[in-house]
């Protein structure tokens, strides 16, 4: 069969293959050679909500001890805002919520939506966001302006209408969407969507696109919203001395331009060893604790005070009636108390980040040697297209490939969000179908990170076991590559 010249045909025939490629993936594991107690109990992250890492030693041991004992919630608090308070200064501060969806919920609300209270209509407002990777997190709160955006969000989750993304949209409130200088956003994946593309940004022409778009919506501007990550695939490859992405810096300096907030949605990402939301100026920064920390499930919210107050009085832990074992959390944003095990599990793993940060480092350090050893083992036809890069803020190994599209040709294929939505991401499906579960791997982007079996009880690598896992990606990028026919 002969090379398809098209896109959308190369990804009509990965369909039409889809039994055949899960097939020859599962006899591909074959030599892997996988126990069967680690089948579907090991996989190439710790860092997803739906799976995420089973808890090191010291995080179960201080939960374990924690429950046992009789303390008022707010003292896990207080404990948790003098960690914070100590490394970034005491204009900082920090409010724990139980994920990190809820942490983005109260701060869009009480920072950037229109009032509730008081009489006469009420206005409208608007933030900004760049069009980048995971929009639906940290850009879905308002109405998508301009409005060939309006439906971008139509087929991601497994709910629609108002128990989807749409629902998390609040009154009066807008989110204006602005493609980055450099990206590229093509159609990609056999769910046929736009990818964001995001290797190539440039940080000084965006940001004055995203300076010409707050000027034009200035009337209405309430905020600045993006993502904390660090790697050239999420578009904040170029950084300052420092090592801090300039998209960022740039940001927060429009932001403050405005007097608006600007949100930094680093869900995957890890506190003082990761992107530092002071290099940045940013106002807060919301961490997903469960994910690249190892914490109990939870969420953590560090901010410059000023914006902290009024979200810790939407959770009920600031005011008069702070500390009262009566009242503890009885505020607007209640449901989003974390409770004992989470703050204990928080604050464990932010003991850990502050006095043994190379727990958490050295994984990282030895997975990243793992990946690149296993991919300079892949087809010699499609080696160079591959781009690995480490990060310490997401505790993650990154594998890009956007360059197998250059110069027209046609490339590795590209599965887009909507195809992890819809089941017909093949490189994260196909994973299942091997016994290893599978990492975030669309927009022509793979992250990987330990923990998720691949690591013993104190967080380090258990080696044999992350090679197996990345052999299966090498493994299975080969077979669907063979299926695209790329390879004729």
């Amino acid at each position: 069969m002969a090379k398809p010249k098209l896109r959308f045909q190369m990804y009509k025939r990965l369909q039409q293959r889809i039994p055949q490629i899960y097939a020859d993936a599962k006899k591909a594991a074959e030599s892997l050679n996988i126990p069967a107690e680690l089948k579907g109990a090991f996989g190439l992250t710790g860092a997803i909500s739906g799976c995420p890492s089973p808890l090191k030693n010291d995080i179960e041991h201080f939960m374990a001890q924690e429950a046992k004992k009789v303390v008022p919630l707010n003292v896990y608090v207080d404990q948790i805002r003098e960690i914070i308070k100590e490394y970034y200064g005491d204009d900082y501060d920090a409010c724990p919520v139980n994920t990190c969806e809820g942490g983005l919920w109260v701060s869009f609300d009480t920072l950037m939506t229109p009032p509730f209270q008081g009489r006469g209509d009420n206005y409208r407002t608007r933030y900004i966001a760049p069009l980048e990777r995971h929009i639906h997190h940290q850009a879905s709160y308002g109405r998508p302006f301009p409005p060939k955006y309006k439906d971008i969000l139509a087929d991601r989750g497994s709910t629609a209408g108002e128990f989807g993304f749409y629902g998390k949209r609040q009154n009066n409130f807008d989110t204006v969407l602005v493609p980055l200088a450099g990206a590229e956003y093509p159609v990609h994946g056999i769910n046929y969507h736009p990818v964001p593309l995001l290797k190539n940004v440039n940080a000084n022409a965006s940001l004055k696109t995203l300076s010409d778009t707050a000027d034009i919506h200035r009337t209405l501007l309430s905020g600045f919203a993006s993502l904390g990550y660090d790697t050239t695939g999420y578009g904040y490859g170029e950084k300052d001395e420092n090592g801090t992405p300039l998209l960022s810096k740039g940001i927060a300096a429009l932001a403050k331009k405005y007097n608006v907030p600007y949100l930094i949605d680093n869900a995957w990402g890890i506190p003082f060893i990761g992107t530092n939301i002071k290099n940045i100026g940013a106002d807060l920064m919301i961490y997903s604790m469960d994910k690249a920390t190892g914490s109990a499930t939870s969420a953590l919210i560090i901010g410059k005070e000023e914006v902290l107050v009024p979200i810790r009085r939407a959770l009920g832990y600031h005011g008069a009636r702070y500390g009262t074992a009566s009242s503890y959390g009885k505020a607007a944003y209640v449901t989003l108390d974390p409770g004992k095990e989470g703050l204990s599990g928080q604050l464990a793993a932010l003991r850990t980040l502050r006095d043994n940060p190379q727990v958490i480092t050295k994984p990282i350090d030895d997975l990243h040697n793992i990946v690149v050893d296993e991919f300079s083992k892949i087809d010699e036809r499609i080696k160079k297209y591959f781009k690995i890069e480490k990060s310490y803020n997401s505790g993650t190994v990154e594998i890009n490939y956007e360059d197998s599209w250059k110069d027209g040709e046609i490339g590795i294929p590209i599965f887009s969000i909507e195809d992890m939505y819809s089941g017909s991401n093949l490189l994260q499906d196909g994973m299942s179908q091997m016994g290893i579960i599978p990492t975030i791997a669309y927009d022509a982007n793979i992250f990987i990170s330990p923990g998720l079996g691949t690591t013993d009880s104190n967080g380090q690598i258990i080696e044999e076991r992350a090679r197996m896992t990345v052999r299966g990606l090498v493994m299975l990028i080969e077979i669907v590559c063979e299926h695209a026919g790329i390879f004729e």
